[in-house]
């Protein structure tokens, strides 16, 4: 994996390893060749069975953050779970809810995004459109309209973390997993807070635990990798890769193979 925790600071003796004072990472991905730090060795080394590729075993990374982002969230059966967001970190919300038996509902712009997280469980979607109040879409596909359960902040923007704590239901959970810019401020009604009981939750990265759940849920075949992969292009047009993925571009992940 592409960091490794201490194991000795405060935090990590807490169990709290992803918010290790001395989290190394390391770089370097598309490089020919890198030298693995000891500690990324010692702790977050996987072998890879025979029959799983390279490119389906990156995708461990983010679905390791995504792990810890529903379990944090305390997803459970039965659940309503709303999700913001459809792109690859917002389906593997999808895709990791509805494993956990939760009912599931997926917000996001882009028809061919939605119509894919149907495809990976979600029951019904919303499409966010300027000028309409998504608080109140999602309130309105929610059980009874009270709110769903649980709702998942997956885009990192002020106006979509805004939404999510008025679209959950009183003594919900909202996990604002999306991370906005530097120095963002979001506005939360501090009423709603207090008399609703609302849990207002953020996950960071992941752990030695989650990378290793992540890597047996793709490697047992519980997780299909290539749902997330749209497409594929060599080492040399890596920065049209990247300026596509800065332009806001139709696909999910690119596999850069060299």
């Amino acid at each position: 994996a592409n960091s490794a925790p201490c194991g000795d600071c405060y935090y990590c003796k807490h169990e709290m390893p992803s918010l290790c004072d001395d989290l190394l990472f390391w770089n370097g991905a598309y490089a020919e060749f890198a030298r693995i730090p000891a500690r990324v060795v010692r702790k977050n080394l996987l072998p890879l069975p025979d029959g799983l590729a390279f490119h389906e075993a990156a995708m461990m990374e983010p679905l390791a953050c995504v792990i810890r982002g529903v379990e944090e969230s305390w997803i459970g059966r039965g659940q309503s779970v709303a999700i913001i967001g459809t792109g690859p970190i917002g389906l593997m919300f999808v895709a990791l809810a509805r494993m956990r038996g939760a009912h599931v509902v997926a917000a996001g712009r882009r028809q061919h995004r939605l119509d894919k997280a149907i495809e990976m469980g979600a029951e019904a979607v919303v499409t966010a459109r300027e000028g309409v109040d998504l608080a109140e879409l999602l309130r309105e596909r929610s059980p009874d309209g009270r709110g769903a359960d649980v709702v998942i902040e997956a885009v990192g923007l002020p106006e979509t973390s805004e939404a999510a704590v008025r679209a959950v239901r009183k003594g919900g959970v909202v996990q604002l997993f999306g991370g906005c810019p530097a120095d963002t401020r979001i506005g939360i009604d501090s009423q709603l807070l207090h008399y609703q009981e609302l849990t207002i939750k953020s996950t960071f990265h992941h752990t030695p635990e989650s990378v290793r759940k992540a890597f047996r849920l793709i490697a047992d075949g519980h997780i299909d990798p290539n749902a997330f992969i749209t497409a594929e292009a060599p080492l040399e047009e890596l920065p049209r890769v990247l300026g596509n993925m800065a332009r806001g571009g139709d696909g999910l992940k690119t596999a850069i193979v060299f």
